[in-house]
């Protein structure tokens, strides 16, 4: 189980900011905060240690008693999303009920993080546009088969369908983790944190931002070092012939 602390945050939608050195880069615009710190689990009490961290503010009139009297204990107002953080107790102490906290006390600009979201749902969708199948020749001799599935099963063995059959059926509305995306930019007057990339779910969706799961520094790929050039002059031809000599 990760061990990384996060925030909560809104997905505003994705812009373009450019590099110093020119590069344009698409980024996604998350409101990450202000996440209040409203409650704390203890080894002692609950069996082990986390951090519950609440974001968007709820009016009064929707909230319920259990959500009232989470924010009376934390001396702050109901919010809309709650999520446990699991963290060390050394850690979970480092927080008091009620503080707020922002993107600048957990981010920087560089850093590597991990977004999980709720993908779009695009409802029942047949297995051409879920699974990218082929489908069935558009020719003579084909007949209302053109985006079918085919044949799902066997006959006398094993007489069922296998478990994980590709097949029609739901798809999106799921909770999808994108992982190592850079922290491009923090405007902490807003509470706003530019992502590169793209993140799961449409715009004023809810997300979690934490910190990455695999890696402490961001690493772009295909930008590492130069590859050292092969003295086999067959080896050097067919990278020329693919564009990377």
């Amino acid at each position: 189980m990760s061990m990384q602390m996060g925030l909560l945050g809104k997905k505003i939608g994705m812009t373009q900011v450019f590099a110093d050195d020119g590069e344009r880069v698409p980024v996604t615009v998350i409101q990450t905060g202000p996440c209040v710190v409203v409650g704390k689990r203890t080894v002692d009490k609950d069996g082990y240690s986390a951090v519950v961290l609440g974001f968007d503010e709820k009016p009064l009139r929707l909230a319920n008693k259990a959500e009232l009297g989470t924010a009376k204990a934390a001396n702050t107002k109901p919010v809309r999303v709650l999520r446990e953080f699991r963290a060390a107790p050394a850690d979970v102490e480092k927080y008091t009920l009620g503080q707020v906290l922002g993107p600048a006390d957990l981010f920087t600009d560089g850093a590597p993080v991990d977004v999980e979201g709720t993908s779009k749902g695009k409802g029942y969708q047949g297995v051409i546009k879920k699974h990218h199948m082929k489908g069935m020749k558009a020719t003579h001799g084909t007949h209302e088969f053109f985006r079918h599935g085919g044949s799902i099963g066997c006959r006398l063995t094993p007489q069922r369908v296998h478990k994980g059959k590709r097949m029609a059926g739901q798809m999106g509305n799921e909770v999808v983790t994108v992982q190592n995306l850079q922290v491009v930019r923090i405007v902490s007057d807003e509470n706003y944190i530019l992502v590169r990339g793209a993140v799961p779910g449409g715009p004023n969706g809810y997300v979690v931002v934490s910190k990455a799961a695999t890696r402490t520094v961001y690493k772009r790929k295909g930008m590492g070092k130069e590859e050292a050039r092969s003295k086999n002059p067959l080896k050097a031809s067919k990278k020329a012939a693919a564009g990377r000599g």
